[in-house]
């Protein structure tokens, strides 16, 4: 399939703070090769490297997509939560933006029964059953069902393991990042001075503590997946 081109700018990059990385005291030696320059105490990530690598991710979840494959993506810091929803959302993908609850993937029939048991509330609640049921027992029930929203709620039509998982913050989602590995599905991850390259199957250096920076590169990503989707439907 030929590559495309996603409109990866150095300059809206570094508008956005993706070269900034951590303090030279907090970093992982392994991430030397995307660093090119060290600024008052702050290394600074190659943003040659980054759009490299990010095109290659861009190809690969175009690809993926314009075949029907599923996407997962996860990234709990509390100031991506909104960003990673608005992208999953845009692009239907999958998403957990919350607390990663721990066996989410490697224990996936235990995570399937907790999904049948939230779609099965959310239909009572809005069929109107839950209002008829003792207070007491509603007030139970509709606390179980905020609980399920709040950490599976982004995962509610997910019937299977998916295909490709994309990660916001290696650090963070270390155990997501296991899960994949154990099960072998592939994985891209955005990866800060701090974090080991080698984990992902596709690391994309960036800053991953800006929100500016996680909501360029998720941008980038949605559009991809946003394309190969369309492709994936013309030829059906």
């Amino acid at each position: 399939m030929a590559r495309r081109s996603w409109n990866i700018n150095l300059d809206e990059m570094m508008k956005a703070g993706v070269h900034f990385g951590h303090g030279i005291k907090k970093w992982n030696p392994r991430m030397a090769p995307y660093i090119s320059a060290n600024r008052k105490g702050i290394h600074i990530i190659n943003l040659t490297i980054t759009a490299r690598f990010l095109s290659e991710a861009c190809d690969l979840l175009f690809d993926a997509a314009s075949i029907g494959k599923q996407f997962l993506i996860v990234g709990t810091k509390k100031k991506a939560a909104d960003s990673v929803a608005w992208a999953a959302i845009r692009a239907r993908c999958h998403y957990v933006n919350k607390k990663w609850l721990g066996g989410m993937l490697t224990n996936w029939a235990t995570t399937k029964m907790r999904l049948q048991q939230f779609r099965d509330l959310r239909m009572k609640y809005k069929s109107g059953k839950l209002a008829r049921l003792p207070k007491r027992d509603a007030a139970v029930l509709k606390r179980q069902l905020s609980h399920l929203q709040t950490y599976l709620g982004g995962i509610k039509y997910m019937k299977r393991l998916p295909d490709i998982v994309i990660i916001l913050d290696q650090d963070e989602e270390s155990t997501a990042l296991r899960e994949c590995i154990t099960l072998g599905i592939p994985t891209i991850s955005l990866i800060d001075t701090n974090c080991d390259p080698d984990l992902a199957d596709l690391s994309i250096p960036a800053n991953d503590d800006a929100i500016a920076s996680i909501r360029l590169i998720l941008t980038k990503l949605v559009v991809a997946i946003c394309e190969g989707r369309s492709s994936y439907i013309r030829d059906l």
